[in-house]
This record gives C-alpha cells, structure tokens and sequence, in this order.
C-alpha cells in the first residue's frame, strides 16, 4: 500500500474540502513551528509518534526533518528507543488487566 506518490493526492483533498484542508495544515504548522520547544525537539516527537503509529509516510518526512533542523542519528536513534519503550510500557499496563 505505502507508495510515496500517494502524498501527492493530498491536493485532492483540498479541492474538495477546502475550508477543512486550510483549517488542517494552519493547525499542523502552527503546532509544528518554532515555541517553547524547538523545531529540532518538535520533530523528535513527532518521529517518535511516527515510529508508534507505523505511518512510512511519517516516518520518512519528520526523518527529512528532523535532519534539516540539526538533529543528529544518534538523537533520532534515540528518539525511536523512547518510543519502543512507551509502546512495550503500554502493553505492559494493558496486560494487567488479563490477571486476577
């Protein structure tokens, strides 16, 4: 299913629904911008979440970058590690609940 060429039907989406379209990337690039966190520190998140998710799509655009804004292999293999982590430690949690 993963195809690169798919992002590029993303424009259709903005034809039809416009005012959604407009509404979605206002909010995801003001969510994404330089605040109390840094755009570099923005996109190890994000990476992370990507990682969680399992979006290839995610995962190679916030790896574009997360690079462009100086963040190193190590941070990013970093960042992927948090995120096995969190992952193992939600079915860890979940897994409670089949116990007496």
């Amino acid at each position: 299913m993963y195809d690169k060429k798919n992002l590029g039907k993303l424009e259709k989406f903005g034809q039809l629904c416009p005012d959604q379209m407009k509404a979605f990337m206002a909010f995801d690039n003001a969510c994404m911008e330089e605040g109390t966190l840094s755009v570099k520190v923005k996109e190890l998140i994000a990476l992370g979440v990507a990682m969680t998710t399992q979006c290839p799509y995610c995962i190679g655009i916030h790896t574009d970058k997360a690079t462009q804004a100086g963040a190193t292999e190590k941070e990013m293999a970093e960042a992927v590690f948090v995120a096995a982590a969190l992952r193992a430690g939600g079915a860890m949690t979940h897994g409670t609940h089949c116990l007496k």
